[in-house]
């Protein structure tokens, strides 16, 4: 049985799979479209709340090195995936590479929980961007009914209207190409980014530098916890986090790090680019320095702009504007985050259909859906069955408390890349790689204890959500994936013709 449970699916078959008229995708992208994507999902809300937040509650001005050590992690991660997916250029991103690599069950558990990932990601930024396009409307005196609002908090029946509507129409978009998507991102990101330069360099204007003094604050011990709200670590070992001091940093950067969740989506398109050899590895990376940098300019920038004892904690860059006697920048920040929010959802949306299908097409979800479209060339039945979901559980679900099993869920992916890249090289040694994970072992090694560390700091409720979520995956699996799975009955065919 536990053959039949690892068992691998080549590279050669994976790229073959996708020639298949049917099952083929188009291929459209350049490195500059997936650089502007992993841009677009990148930066969301967090360059303009998390800044501050953690300014205030962890770091103080070194909230600059967090995003460093953040983005230090996530370039560890990056690094394994540009190697995969210039490898193993297929749909579905760490599923296929696990496929490849650890075996059909392991790929599978990672395909499950990438379809919770982007799901709950894209559910969560609709939400978010609701909430900014509702406040943009009351400024402007349009006031939508209560029930029509956000479920987050809301008494009795409510559907947020705006969250499902984005989520459909994005569906739309998605249907009829990937390219029109491509070009929809390009002018949004063209926008966040020139909302967030001008926020930059204004914001330069009005920096002090009594506000860095100090720099790294003094450290304070925080109490340890044994609620389910605590981290895992505390329950585990009574280990608690401190804030500010030199351990504040990292303390910050485990928080931040999630601001640099979505570079992962990335390697989802890989199947649909043009060269995947030379252009996924750039567009992996280039968005990460790009995103990575934006982040450190933001930070110095705000701390320099106010104190960051005096930082708000829900609208700081936009609140330390006011303080400056500047309050229309806020105004001005929130149309850069409801417009940056659109393609964040997009792109996550992007992201889960491609995985759904890639499971489709080999067979370990229904194969209806693995058909692309005859004229867009699309997954168009993916694509429309998990937006109408998606927009359902958006209307009618307060998702602020599911928020952090987005974080655990690419957490465990970056664990299971690295552990894959380490495999694949000693199972594969003669796979072409246009692009190799530098100092293998020792980066995918490092990745995974990163990876690990963050994900101990993580609430034990989020565990413990994420483990049902587990249990789930394993029961589809067994009662529909390991039976119908195309790689199963080729293999049970060849032994057959065998005999």
């Amino acid at each position: 049985m536990s053959s039949t449970l690892f068992r691998t699916k080549k590279v050669e078959q994976s790229i073959l799979d996708t020639e298949e008229p049917e099952h083929a995708l188009k291929k459209s992208l350049s490195a500059l479209d997936l650089t502007v994507f992993g841009v677009g999902v990148i930066i969301g809300t967090g360059i303009f709340v998390l800044t501050g937040t953690v300014a205030k509650n962890n770091a103080g001005p070194a909230v600059a090195l967090a995003f460093v050590v953040a983005g230090v992690v996530c370039a560890l991660a990056a690094l394994c995936y540009a190697e995969f997916a210039s490898t193993v250029p297929v749909a579905g991103s760490a599923y296929t590479f696990s496929y490849a690599s650890l075996g059909e069950l392991p790929a599978w558990i990672i395909g499950w929980d990438l379809v919770l990932e982007f799901a709950l990601g894209t559910a969560v930024v609709s939400v978010g961007w609701s909430g900014y396009i509702a406040s943009l409307l009351d400024n402007a005196g349009w006031h939508l009914p209560e029930a029509l609002g956000s479920r987050d908090g809301a008494d009795g029946f409510g559907f947020d209207i705006l969250a499902a509507a984005l989520v459909l129409l994005l569906t739309c978009i998605l249907v009829l190409g990937t390219k029109l998507s491509a070009r929809v991102t390009s002018i949004v990101v063209a926008i966040k980014v020139t909302v967030v330069l001008t926020v930059i360099i204004a914001g330069a204007f009005f920096i002090k530098g009594d506000h860095y003094d100090p720099f790294i604050p003094k450290a304070q011990e925080v109490p340890a916890g044994d609620s389910l709200q605590s981290p895992l670590i505390q329950l585990m070992f009574g280990w608690a986090p401190s804030n500010f001091g030199v351990m504040g940093i990292f303390t910050a950067a485990s928080v931040v790090f999630f601001a640099f969740i979505g570079f992962d989506v990335v390697a989802t398109a890989a199947e649909e680019t043009r060269n995947p050899q030379r252009d996924m590895p750039r567009g992996i990376l280039g968005s990460l320095i790009i995103c990575t940098t934006l982040y450190v300019a933001v930070s110095i920038v705000v701390t320099g702009m106010q104190k960051y004892t005096d930082l708000s904690v829900t609208a700081p860059l936009a609140d330390a504007f006011k303080a400056t006697g500047h309050p229309w920048f806020a105004g001005f920040i929130s149309f850069g985050a409801a417009v940056g929010l659109t393609t964040v959802c997009m792109i996550l949306l992007l992201g889960q259909t491609r995985v759904f299908f890639a499971m489709s097409r080999d067979g370990l979800l229904p194969t209806f859906f693995s058909h692309v479209h005859p004229r867009f060339k699309t997954p168009h039945r993916p694509t429309i069955l998990l937006g109408v979901i998606i927009a359902i559980v958006a209307g009618f679900t307060p998702l602020s408390e599911l928020a952090e099993l987005v974080n655990i869920g690419t957490l465990f992916a970056f664990v299971v890349v690295a552990i894959g890249v380490i495999i694949l090289r000693k199972s594969r040694p003669d796979l072409p790689r246009s692009f190799r994970t530098p100092w293998v072992p020792v980066v995918p090694i490092l990745s995974v204890l990163a990876s690990l560390w963050l994900m101990l700091n993580l609430p034990t409720e989020t565990w413990l959500r994420f483990a049902l979520w587990m249990v789930i995956g394993f029961l589809v699996y067994f009662l529909y994936g390991r039976g119908h799975s195309r790689l199963g009955q080729r293999k049970a065919t060849t032994a057959d013709n065998t005999e």
